[in-house]
């Protein structure tokens, strides 16, 4: 592989993450606005189990673990020292 082929692959990988990130906010901010007008609540027996048995009191320990996850680099660079 060349020079110019690494690169050119490199800034395809690059744009492709930054563009993801981009229209997953988006999707994220959409969902948000959605829930926020109650035009997401599902009438499922199962969803409705497990929203009432284990995500209510737990919302802030979800958005923990969604932050981690978001930013698993710096996390995994400030567990490891």
């Amino acid at each position: 592989m060349s020079l110019f082929t690494a690169v050119v692959v490199f800034v395809v990988g690059l744009l492709s993450g930054i563009v993801i990130r981009w229209v997953a906010g988006l999707a994220a901010a959409l969902a948000l606005v959605l829930v926020l007008l109650g035009a997401t609540t599902p009438d499922i027996g199962l969803i409705n189990f497990v929203m009432e048995q284990y995500y209510h009191g737990n919302e802030l320990l979800f958005l923990a673990g969604l932050l981690f996850g978001l930013d698993a680099e710096h996390t995994r660079d400030a567990v490891e020292g």
